[in-house]
């Protein structure tokens, strides 16, 4: 079987679409899964990260390319014969450029921050999904205990045809330290409910993607 594609996209910037990008595949490597991750991004985040991992830890542990908006297709291609997940990092934006990260996935993440702005952000990369017919999924990133914001949420993803994930991530200065240092959450110094978080987002998209770790 060839490999899952994952697509982590959101048309606003400072969404957290890296730290998702790089928790998800920290976590889905750990658990022995083969993961290629693919950045699509001209601000190169995500390349930054997996060289500063390969640097720190000699092997990364993941396999890693880079594509422009229109080499995703022919990227994915390749990567998914060696991969169990391919997850693929893209620009804020929402064009005829993010088309073929779409169109490659198998699950779309959109992550939304705690701000009604990355709520309304949202509904354009939902729309677009849609139209390419494929699944996405709402998380909440950098949740904030005690806000109205997740109901509102849900509210519009469930407008949109969308789902919002149970899991969230919250927030946590450990995300932004262990990015900084090429690293997940699950492999910080300190155990704390981040691990928590990363370890149950990867529960739930196993499941949506009907994967059996047996």
């Amino acid at each position: 079987m060839t490999g899952r594609v994952i697509t982590v996209a959101q048309q606003k910037g400072g969404s957290g679409k890296t730290t998702l990008a790089v928790n998800l595949a920290v976590v889905l490597s750990a658990r022995g899964f083969r993961v290629a991750v693919l950045d699509t991004d001209p601000q190169g985040s995500l390349g930054r990260w997996f060289m500063t991992r390969r640097e720190r830890l000699g092997d990364a542990g993941l396999a890693f390319s880079t594509a422009s908006a229109w080499g995703v297709s022919y990227e994915c291609d390749k990567l998914r014969r060696d991969a169990d997940f391919v997850i693929v990092d893209t620009p804020p934006k929402v064009d005829a450029d993010l088309r073929p990260a779409l169109r490659e996935a198998d699950l779309i993440l959109v992550p939304v921050a705690s701000s009604h702005v990355d709520l309304w952000a949202t509904e354009g990369v939902l729309d677009l999904a849609q139209r390419e017919r494929r699944r996405a999924s709402v998380i909440l990133n950098r949740a904030k205990a005690g806000t109205r914001l997740g109901e509102e949420v849900a509210t519009a993803a469930a407008a949109m045809d969308a789902e919002l994930l149970a899991a969230r991530l919250g927030n946590r200065i450990v995300y932004a330290e262990t990015l900084g240092m090429g690293l997940g959450a699950l492999e910080g110094a300190r155990p704390g409910p981040a691990r928590d978080e990363v370890n149950a987002l990867t529960d739930e998209v196993l499941d949506l993607l009907g994967y059996s770790e047996g």
